[in-house]
């Protein structure tokens, strides 16, 4: 019985979500940095939008990675 507790207990730990990384903030980074932390936000602030295109359109998990590089493609080549 105490092992059953244990396993149970070990599933719900293993299934805690796992985070995202955070949104670079080119204000919090040394001077020398601050074009390269501008640089990465604007990469993750297009990633964030895509991927909720590839939710809006309910994308299959196997498929969002293609769909994301492809709307990324998409948006660079539009500016």
């Amino acid at each position: 019985m105490i092992h059953l507790i244990r396993i149970i207990a070990i599933s719900f730990v293993l299934m805690t979500p796992v985070f995202a990384q955070k949104l670079v903030d080119p204000a919090m980074v040394a001077p020398e940095y601050r074009d390269a932390a501008e640089h990465r936000r604007a990469e993750q602030l297009k990633q964030r939008a895509c991927g909720l295109k590839a939710e809006q359109a309910k994308i299959v998990l196997r498929d969002r990675a293609a769909f994301v590089l492809k709307c990324m493609d998409a948006a660079d080549a539009s500016r």
